[in-house]
């Protein structure tokens, strides 16, 4: 049960990474854009080393489109989390009416037919 649970875990991290890599650099809107590139690009590397094992294990347990719909509500997770702390976003009503729609498709891929 736990090996099953270590994807999970490990696309989380994976998440929190490329987050930082895609969206960190909006508050340092003066720093040169090959800057930019470079530091998330060295960001997203230490997120490939857990995304990979993340789908090499987790495809023991489950299947590519359950992998990706479990990254993929990971991913709003994170960034939900990241942008209302480190951006100072607001968190919108109709951001949870999205994600809601969202967790009725992970449903639709995840159940037995």
């Amino acid at each position: 049960m736990l090996r099953q649970l270590l994807p999970v875990l490990l696309l989380t991290i994976s998440n929190v990474f490329m987050t930082f890599a895609w969206y960190g650099h909006l508050k340092y809107k003066g720093t040169a854009i090959w800057v930019v590139i470079l530091v998330s690009w060295s960001i997203a590397l230490f997120e490939y080393c857990f995304q990979v094992p993340a789908n090499r294990i987790g495809h023991e347990y489950y299947s590519a489109a359950q992998l990706k719909t479990m990254q993929e509500v990971i991913t709003l997770v994170v960034f939900s989390i990241f942008s209302v702390l480190y951006l100072k976003e607001d968190f919108q009503w109709n951001y949870l009416v999205g994600f809601a729609l969202i967790i009725l498709a992970v449903f639709f891929i995840f159940k037995k037919w």
